[in-house]
């Protein structure tokens, strides 16, 4: 059975951020991931983190844009003094929060510029940081209309381009779905380039269990393949409470 992880900005959101850790090692998990952990102070999400004894698996990059505009820019054109500023600044919080994985967003862009620039500032990133792991992950086109890392097959072809060690493919069956219709083909396809997994349902993204993927055989599958990292359920759930929906677990 694999090692679950608790996405907290998903997951025990019916509670305050910080009462979130505590409800989560309650319910049985060891590890955890935050996407944006940049309105707190860092130091206040580490002692939640030791305070429960939880590790922390990913956080998202770049931080967000409260001035308004997409949710990454890796790939777009023009853009590599703002993501390496920005790179820096997550750096900065990976320093007290430490992460295993940071999962660097493309954006929304499309075209050969587009991808030689996501391959410049990943190349650029890995080399900057050389000791930290990223991530890249494909998000379907429904739930980011236009985001150019939109395949697991453009995924890999990007991560043997850029061709740096500390950076890896991250798996969601939620995505993996909506893209190519089959989230356990996909982890047979990609599951010895797969560095970090994330699990929901689709097509609504809610608690494994409902949809058509059958989970009892993709975690039997990350089992065989010799996956040895988290994966985390990074779901909205579909009862008011977050153990309402954790049956899964008890099952898988």
């Amino acid at each position: 059975m694999p090692k679950f992880a608790a996405n907290l900005s998903l997951l025990f959101a019916e509670l305050p951020y910080l009462e979130r850790f505590n409800a989560a090692a309650q319910a049985g998990f060891d590890a955890v991931e935050i996407l944006f952990p940049y309105d707190l102070a860092a130091k206040e999400t580490r002692r939640a983190l030791l305070a429960n004894g939880l590790d922390l698996i990913l956080i998202n990059a770049p931080p967000p844009n409260y001035t308004g505009g997409e949710p990454g820019y890796a790939a777009i054109p023009g853009g590599e003094a703002r993501f390496q500023s920005d790179i820096k600044r997550v750096l900065r919080y990976a320093q007290i929060l430490r992460p295993r994985m940071i999962h660097i967003m493309s954006g929304a862009a499309s075209g050969s510029e587009a991808e030689a620039s996501f391959v410049r500032n990943l190349q650029w990133a890995a080399d900057f940081a050389p000791d930290q792991r990223f991530t890249i992950e494909p998000l379907n086109p429904v739930s980011q209309p236009g985001y150019f890392l939109n395949s697991f097959d453009l995924a890999a072809e990007i991560l043997d381009r850029v061709d740096r060690s500390n950076i890896g493919l991250q798996y969601d069956s939620f995505h993996a779905h909506m893209i190519h219709g089959d989230a356990l083909e996909i982890w047979h396809r990609y599951h010895d380039r797969f560095i970090h997994a994330q699990i929901g349902a689709a097509p609504d993204r809610s608690e494994p269990g409902r949809g058509p993927t059958d989970f009892a055989s993709l975690f039997e599958a990350m089992d065989h393949s010799g996956y040895s990292g988290h994966v985390s359920a990074e779901y909205t759930p579909s009862k008011p409470l977050t153990t309402q929906t954790l049956g899964w677990m008890r099952v898988s």
